[in-house]
């Protein structure tokens, strides 16, 4: 068996990085540093079963020169991500980083303090707040805002706020126009798929260390605890708008569709500082993510960039975004922000050319090349995003999953195929004999796709699936891409001891119930079993007692259609009156609905049984769906 821990292979390319990148600029680790007021200690956030939802010191270990199993510009990153505690921006602003995968804000306002963007978990968002609190004095929230949709920037913030102070006005919650919209979709419509393959994305559940996770690129991964949701009470909606909280003055820029579908940048003039929320960080970043989403736009993406400094840079001293460390000096940020710009533009533009000359997105992924002046700044590294799945996202946008070519219109299913291929190049053994000549000459990537083709055809190869989790590993030592390294190292993980699931769950209570009425029937129709339910044909009104609103939905040749109904219609099969919550609580969060029916909470009319017809058509999700096998 191949030795997965030394192989020369990985060891020449980091030693040949170590030597072509910058590593003398050390400016990252200044400004990294500077500001810091606290560590958080001990620095294990547990929840209130005493789980561990978050460990900082799991992390020490980056601290020691880099190890051959780690490429060393992802080391230098996952360092710097690493340092964790309370930090000054500049007069009246700090972060709270390193306790999440995102850093947590808070800007002293004339009575109390603002917060943006919580993190991920009620817990660890509240060890943050109450790290601000011992050194800055016990100041009330008395403001929150979400730069965007995704769940680390507003899923702590019960553990900052509540929804108490919320509506009694004391806590206003600002976020961009279709913020709760976006932010409910992303974790119930698709959300069991992309939090399975997050799993793998983030490398929440792989040992911590110099041959496992050694962070995100972007954090250093996300935090195990609860997430929450408290809705937003004032939208921003256009660009220019401005809004005074707690004294504190903020001018806002809406960017749509960049690194969210629903994000803004916004201004503080009195501290002439500017958040980019997630829009110009210390990586590229992702135009799909590999946890999959919507393909964002590189193109509309770089105008906002240029809307940003047009708008703000000369204005502006310190510029600090969501994640990683601030940038201070006018000068600085400038080109900062343009250097990010630059990267997103060309990347856009290039693909395009490419694309326009037939080139197909893997075939652009592998010839495009950054100028060199992108390439030799570290911020622009994809450490999160990459360059290669960004063209093919970029290509994905464009031109949709086929390449053209007629030859991969109609292509065989993985396992199908991989039979087809084992037999074709000549059976498992001779695979298996070439694959390990492959491998010890280093070209990993050509194993990893020919043991597939074995895996697929005969998952119970264990052998093969030996060769290939050292294989994934060796992929993933040499990864200067954080997310790369943990979605090879999760695939040998899973190879050798099972399937893992799902560590962190996304679609919590708070976010389901957020779901307004139309998107909860969104959610029941796709998990209807269409063929089990072709010849069904089922009519029900859904009178919502709490929101006034009578719902029809019809289920019929396989697809629950659902609207608002008036009296115009003909008459249902079935009319049931019941709150959201309760629909919520028993189509979503599988309730029985018969204590409900009992206590008057649920109230059918009409067809005996059409409920219980209709909850037997739904299928559920697979939250441990296989990845590397089939």
């Amino acid at each position: 068996m191949p030795d997965s821990s030394d192989d020369t292979t990985v060891i020449a390319s980091g030693s040949q990085q170590a030597q072509s990148l910058p590593f003398s600029d050390v400016q990252d680790f200044a400004d990294a540093e500077r500001g810091f007021v606290a560590a958080l200690e001990p620095a294990v956030v547990k929840s209130a079963a005493g789980d561990i939802v978050w460990d900082s010191e799991s992390y020490a270990f980056l601290e020691e020169d880099c190890p051959p199993t780690v490429n060393p510009s992802l080391w230098r990153q996952s360092r710097l991500c690493a340092r964790q505690g309370l930090f000054e921006v500049t007069d009246r602003i700090y972060q709270v980083r390193g306790l999440d995968l995102s850093n947590m804000t808070l800007v002293e306002g004339d009575t109390g303090v603002i917060v943006i963007d919580p993190l991920i978990s009620e817990e660890t968002a509240a060890a943050g707040l109450a790290l601000y609190r011992a050194h800055r004095g016990d100041r009330p929230v008395t403001g929150v805002i979400y730069t965007h949709c995704h769940i680390d920037h507003f899923g702590g913030v019960k553990g900052v706020t509540t929804t108490e102070d919320v509506a009694a006005g004391r806590c206003p919650i600002l976020a961009p126009t279709g913020f709760v919209e976006h932010a409910v979709a992303e974790n119930v419509y698709a959300g069991t798929a992309m939090a399975r393959r997050a799993a793998y994305m983030y490398g929440a559940a792989l040992p911590r260390g110099p041959q496992g996770a050694v962070g995100a690129g972007l954090g250093p991964t996300t935090s195990t605890g609860t997430p929450t949701l408290i809705s937003p009470t004032i939208d921003i909606d256009h660009t220019g708008q401005t809004e005074t909280v707690d004294g504190i003055t903020l001018e806002f820029q809406m960017t749509p569709g960049t690194e969210a579908p629903a994000e803004m940048n916004f201004y503080f003039p009195q501290l002439r500082a500017l958040c980019m929320a997630e829009n110009a960080t210390h990586t590229l970043h992702n135009l799909l993510t590999l946890r999959g989403a919507l393909v964002r736009d590189p193109h509309v993406w770089s105008q906002y960039l240029t809307e940003s400094i047009n708008r703000f840079a000369s204005r502006s001293d310190v510029l600090f975004a969501s994640h990683h460390w601030p940038t201070w000096d006018t000068e600085r940020l400038t080109e900062f922000l343009s250097i990010q710009r630059d990267l997103y533009g060309y990347l856009h533009d290039q693909t395009l050319r490419a694309l326009n000359k037939g080139a197909t997105g893997i075939e652009i992924a592998e010839a495009i090349e950054l100028p060199p002046a992108l390439e030799n700044v570290w911020h622009t590294h994809g450490y999160y995003g990459s360059v290669s799945h960004n063209v093919k996202a970029i290509y994905q946008r464009y031109m949709g999953w086929f390449d053209g070519n007629p030859a991969h219109l109609w292509e065989h299913t993985p396992v199908e195929s991989a039979k087809r291929h084992v037999e074709f190049m000549g059976g498992t053994d001779r695979i298996l004999e070439k694959a390990r000549r492959s491998f010890t000459e280093g070209d990993f990537r050509w194993v990893a796709q020919v043991l597939n083709y074995v895996i697929f055809a005969d998952p119970t190869n264990t052998e093969a699936t030996a060769l290939q989790a050292d294989t994934l590993e060796q992929l993933g030592y040499g990864s200067e891409n954080g997310t790369w390294r943990n979605f090879f190292l999760m695939g040998a993980y899973e190879l050798r001891h099972g399937a893992v699931g799902t560590p962190t769950v996304t679609a919590a209570p708070d976010i389901v119930g957020a779901l307004t009425i139309k998107q909860i029937f969104d959610a029941i129709a796709l998990r209807v079993d269409g063929p089990r339910a072709w010849s069904a044909s089922l009519t029900i009104d859904w009178r919502f007692t709490d929101e006034n609103v009578v719902h029809r939905c019809q289920l019929r040749n396989g697809l629950l259609v659902h609207f608002d109904a008036d009296g115009s219609l003909p008459a249902p099969d079935a009319t049931i009156m019941l709150t959201r919550p309760a629909l919520i609580a028993v189509l979503l969060g599988g309730a029985d609905p018969a204590p409900l029916v009992a206590d008057g909470t649920i109230v059918p009319e009409g067809m005996e049984g059409a409920f219980a017809t209709l909850v037997s058509y739904l299928d559920d999700p697979d939250p441990d769906f296989a990845i590397v096998t089939p």
